[in-house]
Formats: C-alpha cells, structure tokens, sequence
C-alpha cells in the first residue's frame, strides 16, 4: 500500500462544512427580514455572525483549515483570513484536487449542525425562508460540479410539512441527503421515535436520500457563551472536552432509531452518524444486543426481526478521520460495509490541519491508518460504501 490510495480508490471525503459567504442570507431573504436573518457584522476587528439581531459566531471559528494557531484562543479575524477554498466552489475543487479527494459530502455552519439555530428566529416566515436561502445557495455552490461536490438538505423540522416540501424540493436539485437533528425533543419536536417522522422516513426511502445525524445537532448551545466561559478548565482544556463528548447525542439517535423500530419499519433507509468516529461502534453494538435480549425486547415486539447490530449492519453507517489503532482497525473489520471516511474540513479538528496541530494531510493519515487493511476494506471505506450511500454509484 501506498501514498497513491486517494487516486486508486476515488477518495470521497464524507463530511465537510462550506463556509456561509457574508451575504448568504441578505441577498437572498425578503427586504424586511434582513435585520433578523444572519448576516455578519465587525465587532472590535473580528467578523461576527448575528442571528436574531444578537451576536452568534465567528465565521473563523468554522475555518481553521491551514490557519497557524488552535481555537478557542486562535482562529481567523475576518473573511480575509479565510481561504477561498472554504466560501468558493471553484477554489473548493482545487483543494480537492491538490488533496488528491474525489468527491465532498457538504454540511453547513451557521444553520448550525441540525438547522436549530433558525430556532432562534421567531417568524416562521423568516426561519423557511433562511432554510430554503441555504438550500439554494448549495445547490448553486454544488453546480460547480455535481459529481464531486455533493450537498446535504437542511430542513425547517419544526414544520413537518414544510420540511416535506423541502425534501422533494431539494431532491429535484439534486441534494444528496438529509441533515436531521439527532434529539428533536430538545426542541420541542417528537422524539425520532414518534410516529409523527413516518411521514418523512418514508419520503426519504422512497428518494433513496439518507438521514445524516451531525455531532452537536442536539441542542443549541451558545458558542460564543461556552468558549467564553470555560469555568476552572482554562479555554483550551474546555475545548477539547466538549469536542471529545460531541459524540454522544449521535449514540442516543442510532440507538432510538433502532430501539424505537425505525430502522425495522423502514428497512432501505440509510441513517449516517456523521463525525462521530468509529472505534467504539463495535463495543456499543454488542451492548445493544446484550441489553435488547436482556431486556426481552421480543415480548413487546415480536415483530423485531433482527438484532441491534444486524439493523445497523443493514442500514446504519458511521465515520472515521482521525482514529489509529486496535480499536480503530477492529470497527472497519467488524463492519466494513458500515464505515466511511472524512476530514471535517475545514473545521478546527479536520484532518486538513494548520501548523499547530498534531494532524497529517490526508494522503498521509489515510496511508497510516489504513496500512493493515486488505484492499477490499480500504476500497469500501474511502468510496465503496459513500458511492452507495450518497448516489455515486457511476463513479
């Protein structure tokens, strides 16, 4: 095996992030709402996005791809600092190709990671017109080149049938997937259990379009608030704490959908546990199955045909972009039909890292982490099983 994996196997990066140009939202939502919407503000010599009319995030804080310091102390000040390759589609391609990537699956930002941060709009007007601007804007962002920049639906999921419109809007320009909170209840909406999503599990297995469960879709937290107030664990510890249990509310999703029957009522729907690693996956399973048939699931549900592990060996997948190792190598052999790769670009954890941080390019990583796997396994990771999941399958 070699450096050359990327071109051998048509590499698709499976969770990246477009950074929101400033004039995302203003030129496209009505005159009136303009003031509301998000739109981006210099305060004291940093850029700020303002959702709501009060202050939410930096657009730095999202795009620390090649910058030389570590958030939360370090990050970009303005879009100035901000390379194209994160606001402009062109200049994404030739990143992509200069990193050897075939093909990007693209999540959003500002929306935030389940598009709850529209929540905080309180016209329902306004937060469909936001989500629908977004929607817009990557379709045009992916018409640079469908084939490789490939755009996941947000969705107004507060309103279930506006977010069906959507679905079946956004399907016919050619999105890829579906971006879904991962605990709904938090926001005041049935849990993923609820009878009420049947509507939608059943449009997106009919569109042949995944659900993508994104780590920190469980709840709306304020980021400039925590990065601002670490308590006792000083910035930089705080940080890297909340970014090492972001994976938990992705664990609370695979299991509802499984244990609430989701996945056994609709068996040719995808679910993707996006940037949520994988090492773990396996000792997770076998917990499932211990406690499905500990607990005799079958009693209340006879209908329940499978085991936890076997539902999610049909139609529950999982991704990798920094893990090595035993645990590492164990997940991709238990479950090699289930397991993708990505690198976060160009977030402050991506494997398309800045000069302070401990990260190896991608051709690097993927050469190292993946030198004892056979090849069958290195083909389905780095695209077999992406080209499935998100409709590549002529690539």
């Amino acid at each position: 095996m070699d450096t050359d994996l990327f071109d051998q196997y048509a590499a698709i990066d499976v969770d990246t992030h477009v950074t929101e140009p400033p004039d995302l939202w203003s030129s496209r939502v009505a005159k009136k709402h303009r003031d509301l919407a998000p739109r981006v503000e210099r305060v004291d010599g940093k850029d700020v996005w303002f959702v709501g009319g009060k202050p939410y995030i930096w657009p730095g804080f999202f795009s620390m791809a090649g910058f030389d310091g570590s958030m939360p102390v370090e990050y970009p000040a303005t879009f100035d600092e901000i390379d194209p390759a994160m606001t402009d589609p062109n200049a994404r391609l030739a990143h992509m190709d200069q990193q050897g990537v075939h093909a990007q699956v693209l999540y959003p930002n500002v929306g935030g990671f389940g598009s709850q941060v529209f929540l905080r709009l309180e016209d329902p007007e306004l937060k469909l017109s936001c989500v629908r601007a977004y929607n817009d804007f990557l379709t045009e962002f992916a018409s640079a080149d469908p084939d490789r920049l490939l755009p996941i639906t947000a969705l107004p999921f507060w309103d279930l049938e506006a977010t069906l419109k959507e679905v079946e809007r956004a399907a016919d320009h050619g999105h890829r997937g579906i971006l879904f909170p991962t605990q709904p209840q938090v926001f005041g909406q049935p849990s993923l259990t609820s009878s009420h999503w049947n509507p939608l599990w059943s449009l997106a297995q009919a569109a042949g379009l995944a659900i993508n469960f994104h780590v920190a879709s469980d709840g709306d937290w304020d980021p400039i608030e925590v990065l601002s107030n670490p308590g006792e664990m000083g910035k930089r510890a705080h940080f890297g704490f909340v970014s090492s249990i972001g994976f938990t509310g992705n664990l609370k999703g695979i299991g509802e959908v499984i244990f609430g029957g989701v996945c056994h009522r609709y068996p040719d729907l995808k679910f993707v546990s996006v940037e949520s690693g994988i090492g773990y996956m396996p000792s997770m399973l076998e917990t499932m199955d211990w406690q499905w048939q500990n607990s005799r699931v079958a009693l209340d549900h006879p209908e329940y045909d499978m085991l936890p592990s076997e539902y999610f060996r049909r139609q529950i997948y999982a991704c990798f972009w920094f893990e090595r190792g035993p645990s590492f190598e164990a997940a991709l052999h238990s479950y090699p039909d289930n397991m993708m790769w990505e690198t976060d670009f160009p977030h402050p954890t991506s494997q398309s890292p800045g000069p302070a941080t401990p990260a190896l390019a991608p051709r690097d990583y993927a050469a190292q982490a993946l030198k004892n796997m056979p090849d069958d396994i290195i083909g389905k990771v780095l695209h077999g099983n992406a080209a499935r999941v998100y409709n590549l399958n002529n690539t």
